[in-house]
């Protein structure tokens, strides 16, 4: 496993939206047409990540809500301590698995957490075998800023989007991002 700060987050999330945005016959269970349709308005090309220069204030509050929700919906949660200095590192740290399946370096998806923390005051709230939970104290506050950070999503996740709720498209999954303090991901 690699070092999450040999990563450049924009150009891993370019590279797996390019993975999972093709159009070859390939190995996807979705024909071209409907691969387009999913991931619309974008198409192929990557469209680059939300900018925010916004500073995040509040992360630690709306990390300890949405703990208090979490431990309340998974009584059967366990705590765990990592000697990590952000909660994305802790994910290299510990040497969680969770996208083995997608990419067996878990530091590339520490690198993408972290500039996450950075520019959207997300903390690691949770942890399973293939799940991941943030708490996310700046979400995206209008449907534009959404399609963005959803598109995000589906490079670092592309699960939430194709297999997550009706309709499975982009832009549905960043509706439900509008104002959303916690962002959950798993990988099947």
């Amino acid at each position: 496993m690699t070092a999450p700060h040999a990563h450049n987050p924009a150009e891993l999330l370019a590279q797996w939206w390019s993975a999972y945005a093709e159009t070859d016959e390939g190995d996807h269970s979705l024909p071209p047409d409907e691969r387009l349709a999913v991931i619309a308005p974008f198409g192929q090309a990557w469209p680059g990540p939300l900018v925010s220069d916004d500073l995040v204030t509040g992360t630690d509050e709306i990390a300890a809500e949405y703990a208090e929700v979490f431990a309340a919906q998974h009584p059967q949660a366990r705590l765990g301590l990592v000697a990590a200095a952000c909660g994305a590192d802790a994910l290299t740290a510990a040497g969680w698995g969770g996208p083995v399946n997608y990419d067996n370096d878990t530091a590339k998806f520490s690198a993408v957490v972290r500039d996450w923390e950075r520019r959207f005051g997300v903390r690691v709230v949770a942890v399973g075998f293939d799940t991941l939970h943030l708490s996310v104290a700046a979400p995206p506050t209008n449907t534009q800023g959404a399609l963005r950070v959803a598109a995000e999503h589906f490079a670092f996740c592309p699960d939430n989007i194709w297999q997550g709720s009706h309709p499975y498209t982009l832009a549905a999954y960043a509706e439900r991002l509008v104002g959303m303090n916690s962002w959950d991901f798993w990988w099947d």
